[in-house]
This record gives C-alpha cells, sequence and structure tokens, in this order.
C-alpha cells in the first residue's frame, strides 16, 4: 500500500516522530473548514449582540483537534502498520473526539447563527432544522440503529475480510476513519448531544443506552488480548526496523480497546449527571415563575375582593 512512512526506521515510542506533522489531505481539509466555519458562527452571534459559551468553543476545538492529532501526524502513518496504535485512532475518533463536539453544539451554533429565509422560501437554516427532524435522522439516532451499528463497527470489521480491504487503499482507509467518526457522533447525540435532534430519552434511559454499548467494547478488547494468533492480517507482518511483534501489537490493541470502554463512559456520565442537574434546576425555576404568577393572580383576586366589599359598605 502506497503510504508515508514517517518515523518507520525509529521505534514507534518515540514521542517526538510519532507526533511530527504528516496530514492526510481530506481530514487537514475538514478539520480546518468545520474549525472556520464555527467560528464564523461564533463571531456573528458576537456581532449581533447575542452569548455563546465559552466551553461549548473551547470543547468543539478540543474535538477537532484530537482528529487532526490521530489523522495529521505521524500516529497516522504508525497506525498503518502497527494494530495497537491504530487502536488507539479508532478509539479516539470514535468514542473521545466525538463527545467533545458534541458538547460544542455546531448544530445549535449554525441554527442561531444561520439567517431566516423568507416566508415561503427555504434557506440553509431551514433545511438544516428539516434534515434535524427528518425520518432519516430518526433512524440513526434510534438505539435500535446505533448500539448495533456501534457493535458491528467492532467484530463485523476487524473479524471479517472488510478490514483487510478498506486498508488496501488510501480512500477506503479514508472511509473507514469517516465511519468510525460518524458511528460515534451518532451513538453518543442522543445520550449527551446538546444540539436538538428527534430522538431524545429521559435521563435514566439515556445512561441504559451507554452502558448497553460499553461492555462490547470491553468485550471486543479481551478476545483480541486472549488471541493465541494475529487476527487481523494487516498487521501480521510488522517492518522488521519497527521490531514488534506482531502477536505482542495485537494484544496492546486489545488493552487499547478495553480501557478505552471506562474512559468515555465516566465523561458522558458525567455529562448526562450535569445536563440532568441543569434541567432540574431549569424546571424548578419554571414552577416557581408559575407559583408566583399565581401567587400574584390570587393576591390581586383578593384585593378585587376588599375592593369590591369596600364599595358595597359605602
Amino acid at each position: 500500500m502506497e503510504h508515508s512512512g514517517h518515523g518507520m526506521g525509529l521505534s514507534p515510542f518515540t514521542l517526538g516522530r510519532g507526533l511530527a506533522w504528516s496530514a492526510d489531505p481530506f481530514f487537514l481539509v475538514a478539520c480546518l473548514l468545520g474549525l472556520g466555519l464555527y467560528g464564523w458562527g461564533v463571531v456573528r452571534l458576537v456581532r449581533r449582540g447575542d452569548k455563546w459559551p465559552v466551553g461549548r468553543t473551547v470543547a468543539f476545538v478540543v474535538g477537532v483537534l484530537l482528529v487532526m492529532l490521530m489523522m495529521c501526524t505521524g500516529l497516522n502513518d504508525y497506525g498503518m502498520v502497527m494494530f495497537s496504535v491504530h487502536m488507539v485512532q479508532h478509539m479516539v475518533i470514535s468514542m473521545l473526539a466525538p463527545i467533545v463536539l458534541l458538547l460544542g453544539a455546531p448544530m445549535t451554533l449554525a441554527l442561531r447563527a444561520l439567517p431566516v429565509a423568507g416566508q415561503g422560501r427555504k434557506g440553509p437554516r431551514e433545511l438544516l432544522l428539516m434534515f434535524l427532524h427528518s425520518w432519516y435522522m430518526k433512524i440513526v439516532t434510534h438505539p435500535a440503529f446505533t448500539i448495533p451499528m456501534f457493535i458491528a463497527s467492532l467484530y463485523g470489521l476487524y473479524f471479517t475480510p472488510i478490514f483487510d480491504s478498506l486498508m488496501g487503499s488510501t480512500p477506503g482507509h479514508i472511509l473507514m476513519m469517516v465511519h468510525f467518526l460518524l458511528v460515534g457522533l451518532f451513538f453518543f447525540w442522543p445520550i449527551m448531544g446538546i444540539d436538538p435532534g428527534p430522538h431524545r430519552p429521559g435521563y435514566l434511559m439515556r445512561m441504559l443506552e451507554l452502558f448497553m454499548g460499553m461492555p462490547f467494547h470491553a468485550f471486543f478488547g479481551i478476545a483480541l488480548m486472549m488471541a493465541s494468533a494475529p487476527m487481523v492480517k494487516t498487521y501480521e507482518n510488522p517492518p522488521a526496523s519497527l521490531g514488534i511483534d506482531a502477536l505482542a501489537d495485537q494484544n496492546a490493541a486489545g488493552g487499547i480497546a478495553w480501557a478505552f470502554s471506562e474512559i468515555p463512559s465516566v465523561l458522558v456520565l458525567l455529562a448526562l449527571l450535569f445536563q440532568w442537574y441543569g434541567s432540574e434546576q431549569r424546571q424548578a425555576k419554571r414552577e416557581d415563575r408559575a407559583a408566583d404568577r399565581n401567587g400574584d393572580k390570587e393576591l390581586e383576586a383578593y384585593n378585587a375582593y376588599l375592593a369590591s366589599l369596600n364599595a358595597r359598605s359605602r
């Protein structure tokens, strides 16, 4: 396979070499475009006098930088010949980057920043709103779709010839990485995403969805660690210059997959609890305002009653 070989003659654990700039053009352009559009949205809101939480901007930028770190440095080159490095790429792109990207609420920003089209017309904002509430989105954000897809992205990819076929070409590799990112986004969006979507269950159901998907990552990792022979052809014969054993590298990949089943779970759970608490606070404020309005009405009615009594006595 044609692919740049940055760092192939050095130890993959030489951090400086592993993080050397080695951009995949597709992901570089996509990441810069994403940052540019998000920045445009924030600037548009600020100029209009509206506020946009700094934390959301930071989260989105961190998410994009994580994708760039995985796909635009020497890690991408190592990932072509080392199963363990590829697994780091997979886990970060499918389970870490989506979480922080979703916390950036890019769709909400777009809906607030894009201009409203005239009456009877459909502009970008209206089309985006239609897409978010379309039948397609109802399907791809439903747990009956997201959880099986989340699982199939592991077992159906690595334990079949599909993985080797995709790794055999640059477009195939790009397609696989885009797939990982989309699967992560669609899995986590209904659970802890801020953006509006067609499928948004209660908080307890969201936690259940989270814990239904995570154990399969752990089982996948254990399967790789317990294997007595290399299970993926792409990584059967690593370059001699790396000085690594294919089976040991596969075991390391399994350990990474197993460990990553815990990290995102904790992050998402914290985000969920924070959102749940905020939701309860907002509900309490709404109820207080409603009670205040009812109290005012009762007071007005009582004052009117006293006034009527006073008028009668006169």
